[in-house]
């Protein structure tokens, strides 16, 4: 068993992938530098893989403040500790992150997903 793990989740790790997020970073433009640092060094973090990472060329969405650069990295963590070892260290460095859990969804089966979680 996991160390601190209750049965269901051990049961769960033993039969399922990792988790996969879209981890957004925000941060001034005068921080870029230090957020390809930072990025470089968590993606070697255990427990987590980088499938993917992107730098928007614009305004990402409205109401993101100007000057400001917004960085999505695709992850797929086998745990919290993973995901917080990699969001930690940027917010140390005044880097706003925040993670949101995405299901991959095969393209063309939609409708056979869509069932499957439907009852």
């Amino acid at each position: 068993m996991l160390p601190g793990a209750l049965p269901l989740q051990q049961e769960n790790k033993e039969r399922r992938r990792e988790m996969r997020f879209l981890m957004f970073a925000m941060c001034d433009e005068a921080k870029v530098a230090e957020l390809a640092q930072i990025a470089d060094k968590v993606a070697k973090t255990p427990g987590q893989k980088t499938i993917a990472q992107y730098a928007c060329q614009g305004m990402a969405f409205n109401g993101q403040p100007p000057n400001t650069m917004l960085a999505i990295t695709v992850i797929e963590a086998d745990s919290n500790e993973a995901l917080a070892a990699t969001q930690y260290p940027m917010g140390l460095a005044g880097i706003s992150t925040w993670a949101v859990p995405v299901l991959e969804i095969p393209v063309g089966r939609v409708v056979t997903a869509e069932k499957k979680y439907r009852k």
